[in-house]
């Protein structure tokens, strides 16, 4: 497979396991956070997906375009290992969704993000909170929800934390 037929099928995935987590979600208090912004594409469509809901977006540095970009309270800059753990008084209430993005095609790098990321998730998410993420984290508490049609298994995985 070439590598855009990969990224293309990685972004349908995303789209659906977003669409998805919004029917989820309904009512469910609680901002929603996007770990690593990118160029602003993810955090664009959560925000139209949740017109009334704070969309906070994290990462070292903006470099996305203009107009679908956070403003300076909704972007949280910085090395996300530091600045996600102490976000709670900034975004207000325990995350009802993340959206995680940060990982690669190395597996053994992916690890030992998600040994630092899953924890950090989990302390700044309601108890209930649904996970999206590009690769598998160590959650201490979590029930794997099926898919969407049309998601290869392993492409991309949603996650419910529980109590």
């Amino acid at each position: 497979m070439s590598r855009l037929d990969s990224f293309i099928r990685r972004m349908c995935a995303q789209r659906l396991l977003i669409e998805a987590a919004a029917a989820r979600l309904g009512d469910v208090a609680g901002p929603i956070l996007d770990l690593g912004l990118g160029s602003g594409r993810t955090y664009d469509h959560l925000c139209a997906l949740f017109p009334d809901r704070d969309v906070f977006a994290f990462d070292q540095f903006v470099q996305g375009a203009f107009g679908g970009l956070p403003d300076t309270h909704h972007m949280i800059l910085g090395e996300i290992r530091d600045t996600l753990p102490v976000c709670l008084p900034r975004i207000g209430a325990p995350a009802a969704l993340v959206h995680n993005d940060l990982g690669s095609a190395d597996p053994v790098a992916n690890a030992a993000i998600g040994h630092w990321l899953a924890p950090a998730i989990e302390a700044v998410s309601r108890p209930d909170a649904i996970v999206l993420t590009s690769f598998p984290l160590p959650f201490e508490r979590q029930i794997a929800l099926p898919l969407p049609e049309g998601i290869r298994p392993g492409r991309y995985h949603i996650i419910q934390l529980t109590v």
